[in-house]
């Protein structure tokens, strides 16, 4: 009889409910009151209640004893500090988005999958021109969501239902038909790069280019975002030609180095 191994994953319930609070805190433009959490993530109040207070007393959640309400702590912060310095590729994208800022007049990010259906910002260069859109460090939003989340959809497959229940929770200014919107993660498989012209924020341009982990999966990617004005058709192609050669560079450099 031949022994097999098989990796197990235990589920620690406690873990996988604070989580989900911080989470729902992060998300939360508001502090919010113990019932409305336990109601959105499913929790008994009193469970929900018990987590808080630890997480309370631990700084990463705030509670206003006035209103009763929570809201992330600043205790996060150095936790969110010591991943990004330890994080290899934002290190090695941050100076080649500072040129592409420079060379383009653009607001240059990078941006990862932190948990299921989300990325965040984990390096960023802001752009020169007077006028520039304000994005920050750990700044999230929907994996799907404008250039980024077409190319997000056409390399990570996944049952059409599941897809179409996402997309159909985005919050765009001009939101595309679904139809539309498939039609646009296929040209997004085969050029390489995507563009949202004006479909996400009103006025604003998006080019994004994705970054695959060892699999073949795109974990990362590199976006520009710059006014649809100056921005111009002619130079987008341009623009994504600088940006693939960025994910080329650091990729051939986390497989030399091995990080």
């Amino acid at each position: 009889m031949e022994e097999q191994t098989k990796s197990t994953k235990r589920d620690v319930p406690a873990v996988t409910r604070a989580l989900a609070i911080l989470r729902f805190l992060a998300r939360s433009p508001e502090p919010v009151g113990v019932n409305p959490i336990a109601r959105e993530l499913d929790l008994v109040p009193s469970t929900c209640l018990h987590i808080l207070r630890v997480l309370q007393d631990e700084g990463l959640v705030d509670f206003d004893s006035k209103t009763k309400r929570y809201s992330i702590g600043i205790g996060i912060l150095p936790l969110a500090r010591s991943a990004l310095q330890r994080n290899t590729f934002s290190s090695l994208v941050q100076p080649r988005l500072s040129d592409l800022s420079k060379k383009f007049g653009v607001t240059s990010i990078a941006t990862q999958l932190s948990e299921p259906g989300q990325m965040v910002v984990v390096a960023l260069s802001q752009s020169s021109m007077p006028f520039r859109l304000q994005v920050d460090l750990g700044s999230r939003f929907p994996a799907l969501i404008s250039a980024t989340g077409r190319l997000f959809a056409a390399h990570n497959p996944r049952d059409e239902e599941t897809v179409r229940r996402e997309f159909e929770k985005l919050v765009w200014d001009h939101p595309p038909s679904y139809d539309t919107w498939k039609e646009e993660v296929r040209e997004a498989r085969e050029r390489g790069f995507a563009v949202d012209q004006g479909i996400y924020i009103s006025g604003v341009t998006v080019v994004a280019v994705p970054v695959f982990d060892g699999t073949g999966r795109m974990v990362r990617s590199i976006v520009a975002i710059g006014i649809s004005e100056r921005l111009q058709n002619k130079e987008i192609p341009k623009l994504a030609k600088a940006m693939q050669a960025i994910r080329d560079h650091i990729q051939d450099t986390q497989i030399e180095t091995g990080s």
